[in-house]
């Protein structure tokens, strides 16, 4: 069963305590683990209290539409969280997470998902996939190819990770081919695992493939420790080709997500680590920068990218004239910081006069918060069912195009994208 209701509401989930932190609640207050092991509040009581005490912060974010979904129709709780009545629904909460309608794999069922994937660096085990499998349960939870470790020479222990490929690939990475070399072997073990995707965090879209011998002089000069910024970015950028290469050979969809300004905050990175609340959307472009990969791969019907973006301003102006070109290309839905209400329409308006919407991949939630999974898609749909309405009442659309549409964004689309 999961733990208690702080575990599972609050503390993987950096979109809420990230608000809780700029009202100036300390993470260690919030059971969030430090890198050192420093010692953090263990009272999933108090945690749950001073959550609840705050949980006036969440209103008009889709964090707060998402909550009162989960708390209302998964939970059955129909009051609005509060200090006054935080702990009488925390042991409500807890005693429903006990029963066995609450466990895991009961509300994976509840919540009709049919397939639920997770991002892993390659050289992962996979382990909890092969216990999935081997346990005889049928719920389809696959393995996602995420290579940035490995791939972004400025990451933290890139060289750690780097040994850590060579042992599961079984090949001593002295080279660039060497290392080539076992990125392909560990996508085959993917695969073999169930995955049908890969996903790339890049703060830039920037594409650019080098010379073997140039990418061999980078690749050195990291192994050595002495890798700049800048051969960090054209690395990057050429390997993005080679995953596209790889992608247009192996059949995995290629994901891109871009224009994110990875831990903003030096504080709160050294004594948490990352993803904990201090990532910044930031400009990006990608007319010039997906040139290169979109004139090689992007014309092949046999190859699929989806690229995602935190820059709005790209969307009517780039992405969705790039996507409504290039057969290759998808847009993925508005993401992270847009994931709600008024980023979905703005994402509708933006991209569906140029790309359409067979030209987009639906909806597919991110979340590490696994009970607001259905509130998401719950939104989503409202949200596209609503836009659809729209249409058909300015007779753009019939009411028939509509309810098939409707169907697409919802499940089709997904599914086709990501082969699933």
């Amino acid at each position: 069963p999961f733990p208690n209701p702080s575990q599972l509401f609050l503390i993987p989930d950096h979109y809420l305590f990230r608000m809780l932190y700029s009202q100036g609640i300390k993470l260690e207050s919030l059971g969030i683990p430090t890198i050192d092991g420093t010692e953090v509040e263990k009272d999933a009581r108090k945690i749950w209290q001073i959550f609840a005490e705050h949980y006036y912060l969440f209103n008009g974010t889709p964090s707060g539409v998402w909550l009162d979904y989960e708390f209302n129709i998964i939970f059955g709780i129909k009051e609005k969280l509060n200090g006054e009545n935080a702990l009488r629904i925390y042991d409500e909460l807890e005693e429903k997470l006990k029963s066995a309608e609450y466990l895991p794999r009961a509300l994976f069922k509840k919540f009709n998902i049919e397939v639920l994937t997770t991002t892993d660096a390659p050289a992962d085990t996979l382990e909890h996939h092969k216990k999935i499998r081997e346990s005889g349960w049928n719920g389809r939870i696959l393995p996602c190819f995420r290579p940035d470790g490995v791939t972004d020479l400025m990451t933290k222990n890139w060289r750690q990770n780097i040994i850590a490929l060579g042992e599961s690939a079984g090949i001593e990475i002295d080279s660039y081919d060497a290392y080539i070399t076992a990125l392909e072997k560990r996508r085959k073990y993917f695969i073999e695992m169930g995955a049908t995707s890969t996903d790339h965090g890049v703060y830039s879209s920037y594409t650019h493939e080098l010379k073997i011998k140039e990418a061999e002089k980078i690749f050195q000069k990291a192994l050595k420790g002495k890798a700049t910024e800048e051969d960090a970015r054209l690395f990057t950028a050429h390997m993005l080709m080679e995953m596209a290469r790889m992608s247009s050979q192996d059949g995995l969809t290629m994901q891109i997500h871009a224009g994110c300004y990875r831990n903003h905050n030096p504080f709160i990175y050294n004594r948490f680590g990352p993803d904990k609340g201090a990532d910044i959307p930031v400009q990006t472009e990608y007319t010039h920068n997906l040139k290169e990969l979109l004139n090689k791969y992007g014309n092949s019907t046999d190859f699929t990218i989806v690229v995602f973006t935190l820059d709005e301003s790209t969307y009517s102006r780039e992405l969705a004239p790039l996507a409504g070109h290039y057969p290759a290309m998808k847009l993925g839905p508005a993401w992270w910081f847009h994931d709600s209400i008024n980023g979905m329409i703005r994402f509708r308006q933006r991209m569906t006069e140029t790309a359409g919407f067979y030209n987009t991949v639906g909806f597919i939630d991110d979340t590490r918060a696994f009970a607001s999974i259905p509130a998401r898609h719950d939104v989503a749909r409202r949200v596209d069912s609503n836009f659809l309405a729209g249409m058909v009442a300015r007779h753009m659309i019939s009411m028939e195009e509509a309810l098939i549409i409707a169907r697409d964004l919802t499940y089709n689309l997904a599914k086709k994208a990501y082969k699933l």
